[in-house]
């Protein structure tokens, strides 16, 4: 599987996930400041799931309709840098099926919803 960060993850986490082997880029070092629906298509085009903070992504996939190659959306109520790293190595280490699906992630005791 391959990942793309989005700018609200900052740079740490994707650098510390690439560290450990994953394939994954960072928006804020290929596409900065770009529209949600710019990184939603380069993720697409480059077949990369899409990992973000962002809610927005929700709406452009389920009310817009827009293709995608797979979101992860974190919402977490510890959003340190820490957490996030802790939590992303747990989910991506466990084998599930990222690709094509939007996945949310949210603290242990809210569990997590996944749908197409």
């Amino acid at each position: 599987m391959k990942f793309i960060a989005d700018e609200n993850l900052g740079i740490r986490v994707p650098k510390y996930l690439k560290s450990l082997g994953f394939d994954i880029v960072a928006v804020k070092e290929i596409a900065q400041g770009r529209l949600d629906a710019d990184i939603l298509d380069i993720a697409n085009k480059e077949q990369r799931i899409l990992i973000t903070l962002d809610k927005d992504f929700g709406e452009l996939v389920f009310k817009q309709k827009l293709i995608h190659s797979g979101v992860i959306l974190l919402r977490l109520k510890d959003e340190s840098v820490e957490n996030k790293e802790k939590v992303l190595l747990r989910e991506l280490k466990s084998k599930k099926k990222f690709e094509n699906k939007f996945t949310v992630i949210s603290d242990p005791k809210k569990g997590r919803i996944t749908s197409q």
